[in-house]
């Protein structure tokens, strides 16, 4: 097999017992990790930490500071396109980058990555009008699709199968304490600073990153090939028009007109057309940017629909929760946040103890048993007290971040280990579009059920937006109270159903033992 780059670590070398370089001749001549060798391993694990930081926080920090973002610069009508544009743009790019970084090395798409991320805060910070901060949060998720895909293949191709749930669990930690402190931070920094700072803060830190990623992170000479890598811009270009398309249509379907008007119904035509013509494309390509063994082999396979269908289930928590606990259960808005965040101190410590399952029974075992325990939990959110205790809904979600970390982790890992460094940033990334991809179908099939329980309750005259404007005015009263729980619990058996069906993909689809890379462990 023709191959231009072997496994790195942080000293620039192919460590033993990783990658498909892994002969005897490679660990006679190979030292053991000296002083030096950790000490640039350790700086390249937390350049990524804080890359992994930024590209989290900036999913949710914003979220707090739109009032007074919209208080100057206008633009409330379209405000929604601060999140939905930074989303597509991380969605659709993660494909084109993990094939970028299979064929070029990680470390130029990460530097690539992280400059255009920081150009994009500077300009968001310098933003006249809304319209300008949307374009130029689209600028940051570009940088932002770099950044998660390519710090989570870096992680592979840094630790050996036993050590990766380490890095990993490290990483989710950051993930998991950056979703939960991102609103906090922003709202104090609109609240006693300026909005702005909200988008210049990303410059220290990233500069950080990204002096440690040059400094640090070595990546060894490639080997000599007959021709350059041809990189498929075409299927790049396809790869991006289809998703921004097809996403753009879920995101604004049901929200800024109806699911079956016109704009609606064109974005989808034009999205599905867009998808035969990526089809076209990429079988034509000599290295395609979505390689058909993607979907070809069953193992991958099920894990791009089992982590699809975990980006489905989680909008039920994440979006609709912080709703049910202040109109339910009548908490203020930092009390009700606490309700959902609870589950970020679960997943990571279930994450970092999942190695010790998979390694008992298998990657594919230990992730149906914890979608099988998700699915369970989330079965019984309906059925709790009406209008119940706060820890109620807590304890459920803190028991579903620990089953979840459990389903999520070993996925990742099993992938990454039966794939070797040239396929792996492709590989990777195609499991991380699917969940995104998830999470986006999710949020509009979730919201559309949503509305219509509200509606039904309501007398036609509820939606979401309505709830919003009452919880906002203090009027939520017994009536609207009762619709919200049964709009939410419609959503959770959504949620549970979506589980259920990540179980049957497993069950059905994956092979019972992956079939990992000998000499990446078992």
């Amino acid at each position: 097999m023709r191959r231009c780059r072997g496994p790195i670590d942080a000293g620039g070398r192919n460590p033993v017992g990783q990658g498909e370089t892994d002969t005897p001749a490679a660990r006679a001549g190979a030292p053991a990790d000296g002083p030096a060798q950790a000490r640039r391993r350790r700086a390249v694990v937390a350049a990524l930490m804080l890359a992994m930081a930024l590209a989290a926080l900036d999913s949710t920090i914003v979220s707090t500071a739109v009032p007074q973002i919209v208080g100057d610069l206008g633009g409330f009508s379209v405000f929604s396109w601060l999140f939905s544009g930074y989303l597509l743009a991380v969605t659709v790019t993660l494909p084109v980058y993990g094939k970028l970084s299979d064929t070029s090395g990680r470390k130029p798409v990460l530097v690539a990555g992280a400059v255009l991320f920081l150009a994009g805060s500077l300009l968001c910070a310098a933003a006249w009008n809304m319209a300008a901060l949307i374009a130029f949060r689209v600028v940051q998720g570009l940088g932002g699709g770099a950044l998660q895909g390519t710090v989570q293949t870096l992680a592979a191709d840094l630790y050996p199968l036993k050590e990766r749930p380490k890095i990993q669990a490290r990483l989710s930690t950051v993930w998991a304490t950056s979703a939960v402190a991102g609103p906090a931070l922003g709202g104090l920094l609109a609240a006693y600073a300026d909005w702005r700072w909200i988008f210049l803060i990303n410059l220290p830190i990233g500069a950080l990153a990204l002096w440690l990623i040059v400094r640090h992170l070595h990546e060894p000479e490639r080997v000599a090939r007959r021709e350059r890598p041809r990189i498929d811009w075409a299927g790049a270009l396809a790869v991006f028009a289809c998703g921004g398309v097809l996403l753009t249509a879920l995101v604004q379907g049901g929200v800024a007109w109806a699911w079956l008007s016109a704009p609606s119904l064109s974005l989808f035509g034009t999205g599905l057309a867009l998808v035969a013509v990526v089809v076209l494309v990429e079988r034509r390509a000599a290295e395609p940017i979505i390689p058909g063994w993607v979907w070809r082999r069953r193992t991958i396979a099920a894990v791009n629909l089992a982590l699809g269908a975990l980006g489905l289930l989680m909008v039920a928590p994440t979006v609709f929760l912080p709703t049910y606990a202040q109109a339910v259960l009548g908490l203020a808005p930092v009390a009700a946040g606490f309700v959902l965040s609870v589950w970020t101190l679960s997943w990571p410590v279930s994450a970092a103890l999942s190695q010790h399952v998979y390694r008992r029974i298998g990657f594919r075992d230990t992730a149906m048993l914890g979608i099988g325990v998700a699915a369970l939990l989330l079965l019984a959110f309906p059925f709790l007290p009406y209008p119940g205790e706060p820890w109620q809904p807590a304890l459920l979600m803190l028991l579903l971040g620990g089953a979840l970390g459990l389903f999520q982790l070993p996925l990742i890992i099993g992938v990454q280990s039966t794939v070797g460094w040239e396929e792996r940033g492709t590989a990777t990334a195609s499991v991380l579009f699917c969940r995104q991809s998830g999470q986006t179908l999710g949020a509009a099939l979730f919201g559309a059920v949503a509305n219509a329980v509200l509606a039904a309750r309501l007398g036609g005259a509820g939606d979401l937006d309505s709830v919003t404007r009452a919880l906002d005015s203090g009027h939520a009263d017994g009536h609207l109270s009762r619709a919200v729980a049964a709009a939410v619990h419609a959503v959770y058996l959504g949620a549970a159903g979506a589980a259920a069906l990540a179980f049957v993909v497993l069950l059905v689809l994956a092979p019972r033992r992956f079939p990992v890379l000998e000499n990446q462990g078992s």
